[in-house]
């Protein structure tokens, strides 16, 4: 017997079925997770470089075009846009909506990091970001005192509020604008460099050169062991001058 001919036979069991299944159908209904934006992580990854002093001429041929020709070998790529700035580098790639973001931000991962012995010395490490649809909403929090200064704020929220912050569960980075960290300005002076037949690279380079900690190995005995530990960072005026 099949479904039809049972409703021909009993028309009350079929309303009944069917009001049943109406009914399940709106209870379901209620329950169905609807958002209006929903969590889709678009297939972007970024790849950020910081290179302080250098102007947009040199960001773009010492930086960009090394990392965008090797970042444009990977398969699945729709499109490579970038911006070269002073001091700053953004790649900007876009794959195909059937790429896994994963796997694509482990692919410019290993672009870059093969990129980064043909880029100048001293530049940052560059940075590779992905977009994630869950990573938008930012809270913005302001700190301010009437009795520390800002050099004590910016300590305050690196070393209290930042550690804290990042525990939270849901809280996938914390980021600090406008602190003010402890720095040792240099004043050359032309006339003596001239003197010495020095330039500011020279200072630049001695001033890397002294101002570091090396290991300095260790001294064994015959019950003991000690590290040795060599102070190399210059932290006063007095130092920096007799540099």
């Amino acid at each position: 017997m099949s479904l039809s001919s049972l409703s021909i036979r009993r028309p009350v069991l079929a309303i009944v079925m069917s009001v049943t299944v109406v009914l399940f159908g709106i209870i379901g209904y209620s329950y169905l997770g609807i958002r209006e934006y929903p969590a889709v992580d678009p297939p972007i990854i970024t790849v950020s470089t910081n290179y302080t002093g250098a102007n947009a001429d040199v960001i773009e041929s010492q930086i960009t075009e090394p990392l965008e020709e090797s970042i444009n070998g990977i398969a699945g790529i729709r499109s490579l846009t970038s911006v070269s700035r002073d001091g700053r580098s953004t790649i900007t790639v876009e794959f195909g909506i059937d790429v896994d973001l994963e796997v694509a931000a482990n692919d410019v991962r290993d672009k870059v990091s093969r990129s980064i012995s043909s880029l100048p010395p001293d530049v940052e490490n560059p940075i590779v970001s992905k977009a994630d649809a869950n990573a938008f909403p930012i809270v913005f929090m302001n700190l301010q005192s009437d009795t520390r200064n800002l050099m004590q704020l910016s300590e305050l929220a690196n070393n209290l509020f930042k550690e804290r912050f990042q525990t939270i569960p849901g809280v996938s980075s914390v980021q600090i604008w406008g602190d003010k960290k402890y720095s040792m300005r240099l004043w050359l002076d032309p006339a003596k460099l001239a003197a010495y037949h020095l330039s500011p690279l020279d200072v630049k380079t001695a001033l890397a050169r002294e101002n570091i900690e090396l290991p300095s190995g260790i001294i064994e005995g015959n019950t003991t062991e000690l590290s040795i530990r060599t102070i190399g960072r210059l932290t006063s005026q007095v130092e920096f001058n007799n540099l």
